[in-house]
């Protein structure tokens, strides 16, 4: 099911949206200030945040700006239709930018193809826990900090990454990091890279040791 975070201060707006998007199957929250939405995105993922440009203690902007570096899509509603606010929503990286009063049929198709683009169109961006992965660029994020892993390291977290929720024998993650010579990693290598990634992300990724099997992170 996907995640949605709504950030709306109209009431009637808000519960009209809300009830919409669950029938269309999708996990809604709502929020009514930036800084609710803040602390929410503290503690979840969402595939997609529809943001209100104007809210009572700030802008949807910054919310956008906490969602840097992640893999969450953003859909700005505002009752400003400006050109020039237009431009810069999308230059900041924005999927779509929709005026009120708005078609309802119409803002749910958006959020479709929303969704659809970004499941088809980012595979580049991966996300684990609080750490996203650009691939393309072979770096990975902690929040806005770019991690210092080694090749190594960098390849075990992105094992662990694409094996989200899977539990990963030491065999088959051995078999995923070979280092850059060509040249086998030891198991007991394996074991150092593994406190040392650990050391690296903190709290951002649960990397569960499993007694006698192996490894797995959620």
């Amino acid at each position: 099911m996907k995640q949605l975070l709504l950030v709306e201060d109209d009431t009637m707006i808000a519960t009209g949206l809300v009830y919409a998007l669950k029938q269309e199957g999708y996990s809604v929250t709502h929020c009514e200030r930036v800084t609710d939405a803040l602390h929410v995105l503290a503690a979840t993922q969402f595939d997609l945040a529809i943001l209100d440009m104007q809210l009572p203690d700030g802008t949807g902007s910054r919310i956008q700006e906490a969602l840097k570096h992640t893999s969450t899509a953003v859909i700005f509603l505002t009752v400003v239709d400006d050109e020039g606010n237009i431009v810069r929503a999308f230059e900041s990286g924005a999927a779509d930018y929709v005026t009120k009063p708005f078609r309802l049929r119409e803002l749910l198709a958006r959020v479709r193809r929303v969704l659809y683009t970004t499941n088809n169109g980012n595979a580049s961006r991966l996300v684990l826990g609080e750490v996203t992965i650009d691939t393309a660029a072979g770096k990975a994020y902690l929040g806005d900090v770019l991690l210092d892993l080694t090749a190594l390291e960098y390849r075990l977290l992105l094992t662990f990454t694409t094996n989200k929720g899977q539990l990963l024998t030491r065999a088959q993650i051995l078999e995923n990091i070979w280092d850059s010579s060509g040249s086998f990693v030891e198991d007991n290598t394996l074991t150092v890279y593994i406190k040392r990634l650990r050391e690296k992300l903190g709290d951002a990724v649960n990397i569960e040791t499993v007694r006698g099997l192996g490894y797995r992170v959620d």
